[in-house]
């Protein structure tokens, strides 16, 4: 039997701490619990922040957060939202919101983001994908259908996917996305294509798969996101994928080739290659890329992205277990002394002034530039479990419990290997306090990875 940490009740405490009443239900947690005076945006609830507390509730068979959570987002999702004058698309869901106590009326009131507030004002892409997941997750955890079949979830599951489904200009079927609208959500030149919003894309879909119900529009639905999943996938596990063999093809492509007989599909110049890349690479396994686009492939390591491919099966069997054998292989590079790096590597010098702005928060090996965030440790757990490798991820969490509740939580960690305590880091980050939670439950009880995990998806195939 797996034994507990101590720790394990303090997080918990702590956890339950961070929770945010509305009308004396519970709907979500704070970002922070942090006592300093400057709080900026931390006393809030965060869609994407949210997701790791409220599996830890699944777990700990407490979903009554999870199902007010789900339909309170549900109720901002059909806001009007409008950020200078121009309105965003009906199935947006909110970046976050806070509850404003009015003690002279005792009124509560709500108060959503959209992007209209955010720094650098960019709306969350992966607030919906997140949404969908957790209603699943919601549904597998409880038995309990009747959430997902209401007719205001249905159709907050049908706006959200018509804006991802819609056709345009692009070639691609994956989502074309600005720069900041994901967890990594300040400037670091992963607009484009990137890996994470392109995973969570694809888990969405599969999630959407098990909630939709198959009435006239759910069926039509359904097969779009069938035909778009056939498509992701084939491109993703063609395209994204790195491992030697891929490198040094790309290491010899040929340029400025055209028709469809083409190779290098994309135009990449081969000498565009990072020279890290090279040494980065280990004889065995490899990983998803960063970012691919005309001309430019961004071949840096981010971990979300890479965990919920595993998660979601949109890496192959074969694939996960590279990516596995990766982590082992620069586990220095990539966990260090405190899991888990959220990209490698960190963007320096020139690079980092034309990529970032000079934003002095993404500095190197800071904040999303190479820092390391606790809060990844349970996606790399799950993805560790699934793969059959729990011992990866028990590693991981040693490491990280012999600081986390010492240090008092943080948000991140800086340095090449995260021995530094982040410059800008809350204290007492809630999602670092769920992360470690999830991952221990799930290690503890390797069953709960149902609800966050989907195997391979024959039923997909149906259609064709």
């Amino acid at each position: 039997m797996f034994e507990p940490h101590p720790i394990f009740v303090e997080a918990w405490e702590s956890l339950r701490k961070a929770m945010v009443y509305f009308h004396g239900q519970p709907v979500g947690t704070i970002a922070a619990l942090d006592d300093s005076d400057e709080k900026l945006n931390y006393d809030q609830v965060f869609v994407r922040d949210f997701v790791p507390s409220a599996l830890a509730f699944l777990m700990n068979g407490e979903p009554k957060i999870v199902k007010n959570f789900i339909l309170e987002t549900l109720r901002l999702q059909s806001w009007e939202k409008k950020i200078d004058r121009f309105q965003l698309g009906e199935g947006v869901m909110p970046a976050s919101f806070k509850v404003l106590h009015d003690p002279v009326c005792s009124t509560e009131t709500i108060l959503a983001d959209f992007g209209e507030s955010a720094i650098g004002r960019v709306a969350p892409v992966d607030s919906g994908f997140w949404w969908i997941i957790l209603l699943r997750a919601y549904t597998k955890s409880t038995g309990d259908t009747s959430l997902a079949e209401m007719p205001d979830c249905q159709k907050g599951i049908r706006l959200i996917l018509a804006l991802c489904l819609s056709e345009g200009f692009d070639t691609f079927p994956t989502l074309l996305c600005a720069d900041g609208c994901s967890m990594i959500d300040r400037r670091m030149g992963v607009y484009g294509y990137p890996i994470e919003i392109q995973a969570l894309f694809y888990m969405a879909l599969r999630c959407a798969l098990d909630v939709l119900k198959q009435d006239a529009q759910g069926k039509e639905l359904t097969e779009r996101i069938v035909k778009r999943l056939h498509a992701l996938s084939f491109h993703m596990r063609s395209y994204f994928w790195l491992d030697l063999k891929q490198l040094n093809d790309i290491y010899r492509y040929k340029t400025e080739e055209y028709s469809h007989t083409a190779v290098n599909k994309f135009n990449v110049i081969p000498e565009s290659l990072p020279e890290w890349v090279f040494d980065f690479m280990p004889s065995y396994g490899g990983y998803f890329l960063g970012n691919v686009g005309p001309a430019h492939m961004d071949f840096r390591w981010f971990c979300l992205g890479n965990c919920i491919a595993i998660l979601s099966s949109l890496a192959t069997a074969e694939q996960s277990s590279a990516i596995m054998d990766l982590i082992e292989s620069r586990w220095q590079e990539l966990v260090g002394d405190m899991p888990v790096k959220i990209c490698y590597p960190a963007i320096e010098s020139h690079d980092w002034r034309i990529i970032t702005g000079c934003d002095p928060k993404n500095t190197r090996w800071s904040y999303h530039n190479g820092g390391s965030w606790p809060v990844l440790l349970w996606l790399l757990t799950a993805a560790c479990i699934k793969v059959g490798r729990p011992q990866i991820a028990r590693r991981a969490i040693e490491v990280a419990e012999l600081r986390l509740p010492e240090d008092g939580w943080p948000e991140y960690y800086d340095g090449k290997s995260g021995r530094f305590i982040g410059k800008q880091a809350r204290k007492r980050q809630t999602w670092s306090i769920a992360g470690y939670l999830v991952a221990k439950m799930m290690l503890e009880d390797p069953s709960h990875l149902g609800m966050i995990s989907l195997e391979e998806d024959k039923d997909t195939k149906r259609i064709f």
